[in-house]
């Protein structure tokens, strides 16, 4: 039993043992974690521009050096940062969608709530989606990493505006409902994104609920 025990442990070439592995591999994690939160925070206080690798280390506590590790460069670590911010946005709307159950006026109500969520919508995360969507033009590899996100996103309001089409008798296109629906939303986060005085999280909702009620009466009083 003992000689099997320490045949196991001998197996791995490197020596280490699993916890020991799965604690590196966690520490790993944990460390580029701690990098983008530190990006996302000087996106949204410096800019995409004025965003260095110093910072990010500084604003992360750690050295210089354990950023360059982690990722090499900015360009590297500021793609990290985007795919983060997309993999969040995307598990909060799904989550959102998956409690919402099979009628299609609650999940598509719920989708709208879900964008102006605290955890999502907030200066801090906004000012940093800003900084990026400034520089998607010219960087296609954001293009990139955005659009089959988005086309996905849109397809799913696509097909609960067909949903509500069928169950309400309305005379609208599905497509094109969704994309006045989708503009709307991102209408409203450039609103709050640009610090509009007329514009906070809560009246923006109350905009949005107020789409839905004048583009499906039947569904939404």
């Amino acid at each position: 039993m003992k000689a099997a025990a320490r045949e196991e442990r001998s197996s791995d070439p490197s020596g280490k043992s699993e916890p020991e592995k799965r604690g590196r591999k966690a520490s790993k994690e944990v460390r580029q974690q701690q990098l983008i939160e530190a990006t996302i925070d000087s996106l949204a206080k410096r800019g995409y521009a004025e965003t260095t690798m110093a910072d990010v280390a500084d604003g992360a506590g750690l050295s210089r050096g354990i950023v360059n590790f982690h990722f090499e460069s900015k360009e590297k670590l500021l793609i990290a940062t985007l795919q983060y911010m997309y993999d969040e946005y995307s598990a909060h709307w799904r989550a959102a969608l998956q409690k919402a159950g099979d009628h299609p006026a609650r999940q598509l109500q719920v989708l709208v709530w879900a964008d102006f969520d605290r955890s999502i919508c907030n200066k801090r995360k906004l000012a940093a989606w800003l900084a990026f969507w400034g520089e998607a033009k010219s960087r296609p590899v954001y293009q990139a990493l955005s659009s089959s996100r988005d086309a996905y996103y849109q397809q799913v309001f696509i097909d609960l505006c067909e949903a509500l089409k069928q169950g309400g008798g309305y005379a609208y296109e599905p497509q094109v409902m969704a994309l006045a629906l989708s503009a709307m939303l991102e209408g409203l986060w450039l609103r709050l994104m640009m610090g509009t005085e007329d514009t906070t999280r809560e009246t923006a909702l109350q905009a949005a609920n107020a789409f839905l009620a004048a583009a499906f009466p039947k569904h939404y009083a």
